[in-house]
């Protein structure tokens, strides 16, 4: 089983960078596909951007995409989410996801079995 835990948010004004991080615990992180999910307050949770289990494919929401990057250190159990030219919009609560196959697609929360606390990102105007 695989324990996460999301750090790295904060308050950031419009155009700044926040690089998020997800630590997983257990020894078979590196088979894990791994995403990155959003929640604004009375909205549903929606996808930012998933990673293979080799890092060697990614995948990105169309209202991120260009401006945040993910990526894996697999040596490190980590995932990190790089978030550039922040907006006001992607002002939410930023959850690590982890699974061990897709069966759809990786843009589904359903995918996911595992997930961590979550960390605030704000993007003031």
């Amino acid at each position: 089983q695989v324990q996460l835990v999301e750090s790295g948010g904060g308050l950031v004004q419009a155009g700044g960078s926040l690089r998020l991080s997800c630590a997983a615990s257990g020894p078979t992180f590196s088979s894990y596909a791994m995403g990155w999910f959003r929640q604004a307050p009375g909205k549903e949770r929606e996808f930012v951007a998933a990673i293979s289990w080799t890092g060697d494919i990614t995948y990105y929401a169309d209202s991120v995409k260009g401006r945040f990057t993910i990526s894996r250190d697999n040596a490190k159990n980590r995932v990190h989410l790089q978030m550039n030219s922040l907006k006001p919009e992607d002002t939410a609560v930023y959850y690590c996801a982890g699974t061990r196959y897709y069966r759809d697609s990786p843009r589904k929360i359903e995918e996911y079995n595992y997930w961590g606390q979550g960390t605030q990102v704000t993007v003031s105007s």
